[in-house]
């Protein structure tokens, strides 16, 4: 199922409002505070892995951890899994730190790594040992997978599975020290292979690893699997709602067995609550391809305006409070369903209609002469820096006797219902005068050089009388005299088809080769000088943002946010 815009729109649980919505998480919560059973406590952790660049997928988890916290007076930790030093590094932590600071939210105090953990971690492993809940096991990573089982057949145990307590102690210890090789010895839970739940199947909790670890060095040869540290994690920091994904649903009775053996331990057991993931159209959100997409040179880095990445939309013109308005209009379920990626790209416009200044820019310049404009004057016009917001006042646009307009505002044969510039009709320019055409010079190619009109001086916007002339076309246009250059991306959807990675096909296949154009074009004087984050809508083309890294004074450059609407469908 695909939920689109359009099916959001009159559901009035998710019109934005300043109560929260409601749903089945809040619902818990609460009745864990009518029972008491936190004493009215609610603290959420948001965990990622630093091995890539958060997504969009990834603001919805944010902004439901940190947002229950919020609203709850709680406490929500960021705590990065960095059990997997191979993968891992600085980089994606700052970029972690940077996109959760982007969406506004703060951590205070409650930064937390795994490898903090790394001490307690081991010694409640040898606690297991001890309890005769854990052996060390010499068969290969596809030895234990042969013995595994299936959904429908159990699992064997492994030959090491009856090892001494001592045993198992001292191969751990030595595993610890580097006596051994990677890959040579594991440490597994000892639980029941033959259990319908293949994660209780004796399950992997510490392998031999010798990687630089960025925050520990090579202090540690040995690592805990992410099923061990996360629990133990959660309960060191006293979680009370463990928010994750539906497919760790599974994975919870391996959550609940692991501090159910070490409760006299570890105090607190915190309560795993599984969602559904966001899933949106036009998009992959598996990290591996998306490593695949910056690594393969499809795309022009983690931060690309055409990733999916919080690092893409923002640099693409998406705002911290678009985002909260589409985590807040998609909701929280248990049931999987796509997001139509129009209800994402409609949560910008309501946003940046509010929000954005409104600016002239001429994308596909056309010269037009106005005839009898007289030679070397210029005046001022007045245009509305947001039509809506009369506080906001009004900007001097000027006019002088060359102007450029978009060229598929003239036709020379017009089709029907065409109203712009044509042979013998009048258009309106928007903010000034009535102008009419006058002749079209084209070069020995017949392609069209420039425009020649005439202006009646008695139709100037704003003045009285002005408006007596009714006219059907209205066009935008700026003053080549004082028209500066800016280079403009425009961006589309990365993928064509709604679902590229559907199948196991080869999502690669389905990339939008035109989704990226750069062209240079024209805008209003004023943007000469604009800072890197400004937003406008530039009118009748869509919403824009100043890049972040490539503007720069008297240079700038300006991606396309989205359009004024949704046009994908009529154009693909």
């Amino acid at each position: 199922m695909i939920i689109r815009e359009t099916d959001l729109k009159d559901n009035p649980a998710t019109n934005s409002s300043t109560l929260p919505v409601s749903n089945f998480i809040r619902n818990i919560i609460e009745e864990d505070n009518r029972v008491g059973k936190w004493s009215g406590r609610v603290e959420t952790r948001f965990p990622p892995e630093p091995n890539g660049y958060l997504h969009i997928g990834h603001a919805k988890s944010i902004c439901l951890n940190f947002g229950l916290a919020r609203d709850y007076n709680g406490i929500c930790h960021l705590r990065f899994d960095d059990t997997n030093p191979e993968k891992e590094e600085q980089k994606y932590v700052d970029s972690i730190l940077d996109s959760v600071r982007w969406l506004g939210f703060d951590w205070g105090k409650h930064l937390h790594y795994a490898s903090d953990y790394f001490d307690k971690l081991y010694e409640f492993a040898e606690d297991l040992i001890h309890k005769g809940k854990a052996y060390v096991d010499d068969l290969t990573a596809e030895e234990i997978r042969a013995l595994r089982g299936t959904l429908t057949e159990a699992g064997k145990n492994s030959p090491y599975r009856e090892r001494t307590i001592s045993e198992n102690l001292d191969l751990f210890r030595r595993m610890k020290a580097g006596e051994f090789a990677d890959g040579t010895h594991v440490l597994r839970a000892k639980i029941d292979m033959t259990s319908p739940n293949i994660n209780l199947r004796d399950p992997v909790i510490y392998r031999i690893r010798r990687a630089h670890h960025h925050r520990t060095g090579d202090k540690w040869c040995i690592y805990p699997m992410y099923d061990y540290t996360h629990c133990i994690s959660d309960a060191l920091e006293k979680i009370t709602h463990s928010l994750c994904t539906l497919e760790f649903e599974d994975h919870r009775p391996l959550y609940d067995w692991v501090l159910d053996q070490l409760k006299d331990v570890v105090l607190c057991h915190p309560q795993q609550i599984e969602f559904a993931r966001l899933n949106l159209t036009y998009t992959v959100m598996s990290k591996r391809k998306l490593i695949e997409l910056v690594e393969g040179g499809l795309v022009d880095g983690w931060d690309d305006p055409r990733m999916n990445t919080l690092a893409g939309v923002r640099r693409r013109g998406y705002t911290p409070e678009s985002i909260h308005l589409f985590a807040e209009r998609i909701g929280v379920s248990k049931a999987d369903s796509w997001i139509d990626m129009s209800i994402l790209e409609d949560c910008l416009r309501e946003d940046l209609n509010e929000r954005a200044p409104r600016r002239i820019a001429v994308l596909d310049p056309l010269k037009v002469v106005i005839d009898n404009y007289p030679e070397n004057s210029e005046e001022e016009c007045f245009a509305p820096n947001h039509p809506q917001k009369s506080e906001w006042g009004k900007r001097v646009v000027p006019l002088s006797k060359i102007i450029y307009i978009e060229c598929n505002d003239f036709m020379e044969i017009p089709s029907k219902g065409y109203f712009r510039l044509s042979p013998g009709v009048e258009v309106r320019l928007r903010y000034a005068y009535i102008i009419k055409f006058v002749n079209v010079v084209k070069n020995v190619k017949g392609e069209i050089l420039e425009i020649h009109c005439t202006y009646d001086p008695e139709t100037k916007s704003g003045t009285v009388g002005a408006e007596k002339r009714k006219v059907k076309g209205n066009i935008h246009w700026l003053s080549a005299k004082h028209a500066q250059q800016a280079r403009v991306r425009l961006y589309d959807r990365l993928f064509l088809h709604a679902h590229p990675d559907a199948g196991g096909g080869d999502y690669k296949a389905s990339l939008n080769l035109h989704s990226k154009k750069i062209i240079t074009a024209y805008v209003e004087p004023s943007l000469n000088q604009v800072q890197p984050e400004e937003r406008f809508q530039f009118e009748r083309h869509g919403y824009f943002i100043a890049d972040r890294q490539d503007t720069e004074p008297g240079k700038p450059v300006f991606n396309r946010a989205v359009t004024l609407r949704d046009s994908w469908g009529k154009s693909t």
